[in-house]
C-alpha cells in the first residue's frame, strides 16, 4: 500500500509542478505511454495531453495546489483517494476524488470526479 500511496502523492505533486520541463517529467514518471485521463471537464489521452490538461488546470487556478485528503484506498491494481484544490494557504473551494487503475507502477487511466465546485 505504501508504494501506491507514494505514486498519489507523486500525481499530486505533477499537478502541481509549474515548471513546464518538470511537469512533463513528472507525467512521465507517474503515466503510462498510453494513459488516459477523464473527469466531468477533460479528456486526455497520452502524457502529452495529460500534461496540457494540467497545465490548462494550472492557468485556470493559478496559485492553487492539490492536497491529499484521507487515506489512500487501494487493492488489485486500483486506486480511489480524494484530493482537494485550494489556495497553499487557505481551504479549498474544490474537492474531489480520483479512481485509478495501476500498471507496473505507473498509472495507466484515472477517472476523476468532483465533489465540490464554486458555485
Amino acid at each position: 500500500m505504501s508504494d501506491v500511496h507514494d505514486l498519489v502523492e507523486r500525481y499530486l505533486a505533477a499537478w502541481n509542478e509549474t515548471d513546464p520541463a518538470a511537469r512533463r517529467a513528472a507525467v512521465a514518471a507517474v503515466w503510462a505511454d498510453d494513459a488516459v485521463y477523464v473527469d466531468p471537464l477533460a479528456v486526455a489521452e497520452g502524457p502529452d495531453a495529460i500534461d496540457a490538461t494540467i497545465g490548462a488546470v494550472q492557468g485556470q487556478f493559478p496559485g492553487f495546489v492539490f492536497r491529499l485528503v484521507g487515506a489512500v484506498d487501494a487493492h488489485h491494481d486500483i486506486a480511489r483517494f480524494t484530493w482537494e484544490l485550494g489556495p497553499a494557504d487557505g481551504p479549498a473551494p474544490i474537492e474531489g476524488f480520483d479512481v485509478a487503475e495501476i500498471a507496473d507502477g505507473r498509472f495507466v487511466r484515472v477517472n476523476g470526479f468532483l465533489n465540490r465546485v464554486p458555485g
